[in-house]
């Protein structure tokens, strides 16, 4: 009865893969099984991948760089993110967090890792979307890696225009200079931190909120993106 119900449900109201925008099954989530066996994936958990390192050279002291899927223009990756931003999907970051959870379970991040710290958004940014997309993603790795993760220890108080938006490097970096506050130094202090986000571009604010935390007690500092542009 309840294949049958599922079989009517996907005649009703055909579920979309956020991939490849193609129909999928009742029993595949937000991915489809074919997208889920070719999607682009960096495996930068298994090796430093040095045009993703190379963005913070001399800018900020990372441990180790971790992006999940390779990003391209209007590419399967890119319709991921962007369901993420504008779809309402806060499951599907959960859901990309716990994947990429297990991979990097192979390399015992679990045991590098004291804590982990989404970049936030402004407070009117999230009322409209509803959520914070890196948060659910630092959820999803959290209940995997049963690492601890904060939604409160880094504050975003300016609202900034979109970076995709604003052109160069240096204009990305003077366009959230200073946006960022520590919330609760207690809460930082000698730990061993993974900044988590959506997609790393230029790295310009990903480099801000670093140097703020490692500025204010972090011992090391580790990057892990859904996505990464290289």
């Amino acid at each position: 009865m309840k294949k049958l119900l599922d079989y009517l449900l996907d005649f009703l109201f055909p579920r979309v893969c956020v991939a490849c925008k193609k129909n999928h099954l009742s029993s595949e989530k937000f991915i489809c099984y074919e997208c889920l066996i070719d999607i682009p994936k960096t495996n930068s958990h298994l090796q430093q991948i040095e045009l993703i390192e190379r963005k913070f050279w001399g800018k900020l002291a990372v441990k180790h760089t971790y992006s999940f899927l390779k990003f391209s223009k209007k590419g399967k990756v890119q319709n991921i993110l962007h369901a993420l931003k504008y779809k309402n999907k806060p499951e599907l970051a959960e859901y990309l967090g716990k994947m990429y959870a297990n991979d990097l379970k192979e390399v015992n991040l679990n045991e590098k890792i004291d804590l982990l710290v989404g970049i936030p958004l402004h407070k009117d940014r999230q009322k409209f979307r509803g959520y914070n997309q890196s948060d659910m993603f630092a959820k999803g790795l959290s209940e995997v890696l049963n690492i601890p993760y904060s939604t409160t220890c880094l504050k975003r108080n300016t609202f900034t225009i979109s970076q995709t938006k604003t052109g160069s490097r240096f204009k990305r970096h003077e366009n959230i200079k200073g946006v960022f506050e520590i919330a609760d130094l207690k809460e930082i202090e000698g730990k061993r931190i993974a900044i988590v986000d959506d997609v790393l571009t230029t790295g310009s604010t990903i480099e801000i909120a670093g140097n703020l935390l490692l500025g204010n007690g972090c011992k090391e500092l580790y990057i892990i993106t859904i996505a990464s542009a290289y």
